[in-house]
């Protein structure tokens, strides 16, 4: 997600605000929040849910359009999102 930088604090604000609705919502495992290194206005988030049923829930649920409806706004580009399948995992 990029954001205006003059959102950014705002966007930080919202978010700690809201993390552990999210994180607590039915079927989410972890939820992280991500800054890109050298382009302070980009973040991420990374989700893992129980499954694609309960994203499908959560992206169906009054929260996420809650949550959607305001973090829109402070977008300075067109958002991405992709759902992944785990191919390999070392620890």
């Amino acid at each position: 997600m990029s954001f205006d930088e003059n959102k950014i604090e705002e966007f930080l604000t919202n978010f700690h605000q809201i993390k552990e609705k999210i994180r607590n919502f039915d079927g989410c495992q972890f939820l992280e929040l991500y800054q890109d290194k050298n382009n302070k206005n980009v973040f991420f988030t990374y989700s893992h849910w129980n499954s694609e049923q309960d994203l499908n829930n959560y992206r169906n649920s009054k929260l996420f359009i809650d949550v959607w409806s305001k973090t829109r706004t402070f977008f300075s580009d067109k958002p991405e999102a992709w759902s992944v399948d785990k191919l390999v995992s070392m620890k």
